[in-house]
């Protein structure tokens, strides 16, 4: 399959809310809660694809002709680029009927591995979800990166032991869930979190990297170090949580240049081409997570899916690097794009 037949595909069997856009950038889905859009008048999305686009490269040939290394390493594992499958959930509720959060997670931890990438996983009410992505994880030697919703500390602590088991290289939190519409009210409670408590979180794991998802800020940034955190996701849940937010390419600099020193810092938000993460690169991310465009991979091609997507996000991330001039993600940097 082609990546267009991929997506023509999932348009027999996503929906109603999700149409499968040729391009995914949140106007076709705007406010669309349930469904894949944005809070509030459903800016946010649309605010995050719209910046990246914003950003052009700098195209630089002067250079050794050599082949591009994209290859990426985070906390001891490697993967063939620094993209990562972001953590979806709730998915007959936003997507459709096809997959339920077990299926999804599934194929996607699977196909990712086979890809040679990896996915974070979703979180839900349903302990299921976590109990099947546990398992999806372990099939794959621990290859990938379950994500745990803000619940009171005691959850978190339940949902720590069902993942010990499957050994992932690490573990994420998505903080910014604490403003999920449909987290609010129910049991177990979901919110906020203290440093304290993140710390107590961080010593649960034993060691294993913490990652937490949903940094907006410098202070964030900061608290999140202080915390024990190993990485960070600047990301405002794809405009899901809270409404008129600046987009993740419009903070992350200034959070990679206060933390980027201390701690990895990934970045989500409106990621859609290989060209958009070599910006992210320049502008001081380790990698990216890619969320809404890897659920039409798996609703419009299952396994196959996934692997044209990688394909396709590789080939244009290393024509990129070879045209601006780098030949690993090292030497990608800032003066590489325009408009920053």
């Amino acid at each position: 399959m082609t990546y267009q037949e991929v997506l023509q595909a999932a348009r027999t069997c996503m929906g109603p809310h999700c149409k499968s856009c040729p391009t995914c950038n949140g106007l076709g889905c705007r406010n669309a809660i349930p469904g894949p859009g944005a809070k509030g008048v459903g800016t946010g999305f649309i605010r995050n694809y719209q910046k990246w686009q914003e950003l052009c490269v700098n195209m630089d040939t002067i250079c050794e002709n050599k082949p591009v290394d994209t290859a990426f390493t985070l906390f001891g594992r490697t993967v063939d680029l620094p993209v990562f499958a972001a953590p979806v959930g709730a998915m007959q509720l936003h997507y459709g009927d096809k997959y339920d959060d077990l299926a999804y997670n599934d194929i996607l931890v699977a196909a990712c591995a086979e890809a040679g990438i990896a996915a974070f996983t979703g979180d839900g009410t349903n302990p299921a979800v976590m109990e099947g992505a546990a398992e999806a994880l372990k099939k794959q030697g621990g290859r990938g990166v379950p994500t745990v919703k803000p619940w009171n500390i005691e959850t978190i602590r339940e949902k720590l032991a069902l993942i010990k088991p499957a050994k992932p290289f690490a573990v994420a939190m998505d903080i910014d869930a604490a403003g999920l519409p449909f987290l609010k009210n129910l049991q177990p409670p979901a919110g906020s979190k203290t440093v304290t408590e993140l710390r107590e979180i961080v010593e649960m794991l034993e060691g294993t990297p913490f990652i937490l998802k949903g940094i907006m800020t410098v202070r964030g940034a900061e608290k999140a170090l202080e915390a024990g955190a190993a990485g960070i996701v600047v990301s405002n849940h794809g405009g899901r949580v809270l409404d008129q937010c600046p987009a993740t390419a419009e903070v992350l600099p200034a959070i990679v240049d206060a933390v980027g020193d201390n701690m990895t810092v990934l970045v989500d938000g409106g990621v859609r081409s290989g060209l958009d993460v070599f910006k992210a690169l320049a502008l001081g991310a380790d990698a990216v997570l890619i969320g809404r465009p890897f659920v039409n991979m798996v609703y419009g091609g299952g396994a196959e899916g996934v692997q044209v997507y990688v394909d396709k996000l590789k080939a244009e991330l290393a024509d990129a690097m070879a045209m601006c001039g780098a030949h690993s993600l090292a030497e990608i940097r800032r003066d590489m794009i325009f408009g920053y």
